[in-house]
Parts: C-alpha cells; structure tokens; sequence
C-alpha cells in the first residue's frame, strides 16, 4: 500500500512540482504562500503527498506542537513528544486527482491514519476551500460541518462583472468614481509598508485579536516569496492613500486576502470601486473567479452583506473538517488545558 510523503518548505522545488500536477490547485497550496504564516507562528508548514496506483492525493498543513500545561502526573510527560494538524489561514484540504472512487479512498484513509499515527498527530483541523469545493470529498476520513456562505465573483466578463453587483453597490462605485477616487495597483515595498500601517489603525479601531497584528517580515514574506501571486491594489483621493488590499491570484483564481481603509474616507465607498477594479483586472488576465469570503465566524454579518453586494446571484458553502486520531491523547490534552465545559472549538484542547 502507498504511503503518505511528507515535503517541506526546504524542498520548495518538489513542493511546486506536485502541486502543478493537480489542476484544481491554486496560491494557498504553494510554498511562497505558507512561508509568511510560518513566519506568524502559525506551525511548520508541510505538504503530505500520497502517491497510490490509480489516486494521487496532497493536503497542506501547519504542523503544531500540542500545548501542555504544567502536570503533576509523570504519564503525561510525552505529551509533550505530539503535534496536531491546521489548514494555513485561508482555506485548503485535500486535493485529489485520478481515481476517485470509494476504494481509492478508503486505501488513502488508511494510509493517512497510519502516517499521523507513526508522526504522533493527535488532530486535525480543515478550513476546506469554497471554489474548489472540496469539503466532502473525504468524508470517509474527517467529520464534515458546513459552516456560513462565501461570495465568489464571476470573472468571466466585465459585462457579467457588473451585472451581478447589486443595485445599491452600482450606485457607491459610480459615487466613488464622481467624487475622483482613483485606483492603482503595484508591489513595491512602500506600498506594503503603508498597508501595515492603514491595517494596524484598522486593527485597532476593531479591537482585533493579537493575532492579526502581523510583522514586518510578513509583509516581507509576501512581497518576495509571491512575487509572481501578489498585488496590493489601493484607492487614491488627490495624493492619499485612502484605501488598500492585497490581492492573491494564481491558476485562474482571485483571493480578497487583506484590507484596511481609512475611516474618515469610507463614506466615498473607496473599497467598493477598489473590489471592481479588482475584478475587472483578474478579468483582462484571463481569471475565473474572485473570491471574497464571508463574514467573521462564518456569520451572515455586516462583512458578509457588504460583500454579497459583489454577487447577488450567487453563493458558495464554506465547511470545516474535523479529524481525531488519537482519542486517549486527546481527551487527556482537553483535561489539562480546558477547566471549561465543551464550547465547540476544534480542537477542544485550544479552546
């Protein structure tokens, strides 16, 4: 039976050469793309490719050292020799190609339990991608919850572009227009060093969790490990900055990644005109979708409404995988960690 292999980032040039070979892949399944959340803390990145006879297979995961407390109890003294698995920020989960029957996938579940078994992974965590829409191909292997809506935009012509806005947000983008907002888009490093300012006041007008303070060696990370799969589009009132994004692309698909506004100037409805131009960019490059996103915690909140206002037509599902594959560990882990009742966080031992 073929087993699971395990690539990391010091073998980027493999890495790349199997995820060119699956034609669903897009900028969060490649290296460049995980680099700068490995320089957040978020894990060690590492693409799992499984080669069966008639199945190939890969997912890319943060790999984590599980967080232990302090214990008493000499039995829990290996805890501390166990990892668990996450999707990088973003979306991801496994992509197939070949043979895809039950059969076929049983043999890689199989495979897969054995190789988190012999790596002391306790669980994973998927955030499976909603374009793709991959989320229930391996239902033999994680328990699958469909979560809230995401808005993906058709790229497919300007004329499809326009019609699928809403009425109200035709309406903002030709205001932002009148009122002589400009877009532009390039990659230089003054740009991503004003975005990390515009976003930290942003952050910080929100009360935003520490997490999404990010360093400068992110900003970094994307401007030279995706040289080729990042833009940072930004609106301009006369000779300001109003307005910016970051915008992934790669293999035919857009991502709305990151994006901070001045607040003052949100009544011109820069970020509106900005998406647009946005759009109608990956469109002339030939892309086929722009996807959005939902709202925060997959709610249907007022990040989501304004977002829906990109495509009234349409929406794509957003889901979750969840993977136990040591039950003994985990249950132990939850013990010392969370004195709380279950709150449904996965996994409970983060909670």
């Amino acid at each position: 039976m073929a087993g699971i292999k395990m690539i990391e980032l010091a073998q980027e040039e493999e890495w790349n050469k199997i995820i060119a070979q699956f034609p669903q892949h897009d900028v969060y399944f490649t290296p460049g793309y995980v680099k700068a959340f490995h320089i957040n803390g978020d894990g060690e990145p590492v693409l799992l490719y499984y080669n069966g006879r008639d199945m190939q297979a890969v997912n890319i995961v943060m790999k984590r050292p599980v967080p232990v407390l302090r214990t008493e109890c000499p039995e829990d003294e290996a805890l501390g020799e166990y990892f668990d698995f996450v999707t990088p920020y973003g979306y991801g989960g496994f992509l197939l190609k070949g043979n895809t029957g039950e059969e076929a996938k049983q043999q890689l579940k199989h495979a897969y339990l054995d190789f988190c078994r012999d790596h002391k992974i306790v669980a994973e965590f998927n955030r499976y991608h909603p374009v793709i829409n991959n989320a229930h191909d391996m239902e033999c292997l994680y328990q699958v919850v469909d979560l809230g809506n995401t808005v993906c935009m058709d790229l497919s012509s300007r004329e499809r572009i326009w019609e699928n806005l809403s009425s109200k947000n035709r309406n903002m983008i030709r205001k932002a227009q009148k009122s002589g907002v400009q877009i532009y888009w390039g990659r230089e490093e003054r740009l991503f060093t004003e975005f990390e300012q515009i976003y930290n006041a942003t952050m910080d007008k929100v009360g935003a969790d520490s997490y999404y303070y990010f360093k400068k060696e992110f900003y970094d990370s994307i401007l030279y490990d995706l040289k080729d799969n990042a833009l940072v589009f930004y609106a301009k009132l006369k000779d300001e900055i109003i307005a910016m994004s970051i915008i992934l692309y790669g293999n035919g698909q857009l991502h709305y990644h990151l994006s901070a506004s001045r607040r003052e100037y949100q009544n011109l409805a820069p970020t509106n005109l900005l998406l647009y131009e946005a759009a109608c960019f990956g469109c002339n490059i030939g892309a086929g979708t722009f996807h959005l996103g939902g709202g925060l915690g997959s709610r249907q909140d007022h990040l989501y409404s304004f977002k829906k206002q990109f495509n009234r037509a349409q929406d794509f599902q957003f889901s979750i995988g969840k993977l136990i594959v040591n039950e003994q560990v985990y249950k132990r882990l939850w013990e010392l960690n969370n004195k709380k009742k279950e709150t449904g966080f996965f996994p409970a031992y983060r909670a």
